[in-house]
């Protein structure tokens, strides 16, 4: 999930979190999948072409094929107007050891993943793995060069982050709601609003399989990051007899986002920034936040304070922890945050104002998706910026029944920003899914029962799908899967973030299907 593109997201807290709201659960009602999907026209075989010249560029030095594959915009009305859905592929490297096709997600839900698979080869993935599969990356549906959907965002829009404002006191929730049910108001207005209606998680599992069949597939594997972990759940469970092996990584603990899901932001920048604490203690020569962690830790709260009382062209207190969160999405970044941190010392407004206009009107500011670690580009365009948080919105509006009374969230931020003082205010606040005129649609449930096929990636310390997604999502899958947590910080683990035991772990189930005995627990480094 972005929280400026699209959470990410995003895209998720340690086993023992403090009290906050229940945890998030498997999904309780069981979709009518079989039905839907039995009457879905058989899409017609995919025709591979040159992709779109963004794509193209954005690919290289590697080179992809795109095909748009047509889609039900409703499935329970299959003979009606259809939707575009792009692909891309990187062949299989190695044909004759080729076996099958594996479908990548990036998170989100939001931003584009056509380019997610060159991405992926540009940081690493083992060549085993790109012998095994054609690598299938795609825009999803209501994104990017699929058919897209826009509620009509613009720089003057109240609404520039997937994640609400972090929220100072009651009064700071209240004017958020009045924000945000003119942004419901607005989507349920916008052109679009018939394809913004149809935006979820099932739907989209829908297509994955539409894009199974359209490739002549028997089964697909997957891989998808953090709401792609949700994504990945749900096609497992919808299409159990089609899912092959299935990654999912850096986990929400659900099959879909919920406010409970977005909560778990608030323990998650708590137990991710004692690392960049650490390094810049151990820096204090050079940039002065504190000698110790407890000392950068106080800083933090100085500057958000600071740009709270008096904000600096425009960037507040809200736009700094946004960043500072952002930033936490991978250790690469830890300069970037000190950068800004001693910008804001140094009370250089022009400074700080260009260093976060860079991050928070294109994007590149994470929630849940991993854009941070680079697994999703930034929006560059504001029509991309749009469409970005439109598609987060709706398909997390859509996915669950989230709470109208606005006393309801004065309570969870109360609640939160006590527990998580860093940036539970935040994630806690009130959205436009309290104002969202369309019903939730029922969701997939997860079964302990099927084949043994789930395997569970997770960082220990990741700011927006905390350790706890992965161990939920493990209780949730049972014997059929198998944990495997990564002594590292930050969003992504397999391949995005270095580590030879994960690595291994992952790329053998991958293209052996070897699912480890038990659970592994991976050492740094």
């Amino acid at each position: 999930m972005l929280l400026a593109v699209g959470l990410t997201a995003s895209v998720s807290a340690a086993a023992g979190v403090p009290a906050m709201a229940e945890e998030p659960s498997a999904a309780t009602t069981t979709a009518t999948t079989s039905a839907a999907t039995a009457q879905a026209p058989v899409p017609a075989p995919a025709e591979w072409e040159a992709c779109p010249a963004d794509v193209a560029k954005a690919a290289v030095p590697y080179v992809l094929e795109c095909a748009t594959v047509q889609v039900p915009l409703d499935y329970a009305e299959p003979d009606g107007r259809q939707i575009d859905l792009m692909i891309s592929r990187m062949a299989s490297t190695d044909p004759e050891k080729r076996r099958g096709i594996l479908l990548l997600n990036p998170g989100g839900p939001s931003g584009s993943g056509l380019t997610l698979s060159t991405l992926l080869a540009s940081k690493g993935l083992p060549k085993s793995v790109r012998d095994a599969y054609d690598i299938i990356a795609m825009d999803t549906r209501g994104i990017g060069h699929s058919t897209a959907a826009r509620c009509g965002f613009t720089a003057q829009t109240p609404h520039f982050g997937n994640l609400p404002p972090y929220a100072v006191d009651e009064a700071a929730v209240e004017a958020q709601a009045k924000v945000v049910k003119g942004i419901a108001e607005q989507c349920a207005a916008s052109p679009d609003a018939e394809l913004i209606q149809h935006l979820s998680t099932p739907n989209t599992a829908r297509d994955l399989d539409q894009i199974r069949a359209a490739l002549g597939e028997e089964k697909a594997s997957y891989l998808g990051y953090s709401y792609g972990s949700g994504l990945g759940a749900t096609y497992d469970a919808m299409f159990p007899e089609r899912a092959d092996r299935v990654v999912l990584d850096s986990n929400i603990g659900d099959t879909h986002l919920n406010q409970d899901v977005i909560r778990l932001f608030g323990p998650g920048m708590e137990e991710t920034f004692p690392d960049f604490a650490r390094w810049a203690a151990k820096r204090h020569g050079t940039y002065g936040f504190g000698r110790t962690p407890a000392q950068v830790r106080a800083t933090f709260f100085e500057l958000a304070e600071r740009l709270d009382e008096r904000p600096m062209l425009g960037v507040d207190g809200v736009i700094f922890r946004m960043g500072t969160f952002g930033y936490l999405y991978s250790p690469a970044q830890y300069p970037k945050t000190a950068e800004l941190w001693e910008l804001v010392l140094a009370d250089d407004a022009d400074a700080v104002a260009e260093q976060l206009a860079a991050v928070v009107p294109t994007g590149a500011l994470p929630g849940m998706t991993t854009v941070g670690s680079d697994v999703a580009p930034a929006a560059e365009e504001p029509w991309a910026l749009d469409n970005a948080l439109t598609v987060f919105l709706a398909v997390s509006c859509n996915d669950s029944d989230w709470a109208e009374d606005v006393q309801h969230y004065k309570d969870t931020v109360a609640e939160d920003r006590a527990e998580f003082p860093m940036f539970g205010a935040a994630a806690a606040n009130i959205t436009p899914c309290a104002y969202w005129p369309y019903e939730p649609v029922e969701q997939a449930e997860i079964s302990k029962e099927g084949k043994r096929n789930i395997l569970i990636v997770q960082n220990e310390r990741d700011p927006a799908t905390p350790l706890r997604g992965g161990q939920l999502a493990r209780e949730q899958f049972g014997d059929r899967s198998r944990l495997v947590t990564v002594d590292n910080s930050g969003h992504g683990a397999y391949v995005l973030h270095d580590n030879a035991c994960g690595l291994e772990t992952t790329t053998n189930f991958l293209v052996d299907g070897t699912l480890p005995k038990r659970d592994v627990s991976c050492r740094a480094g």
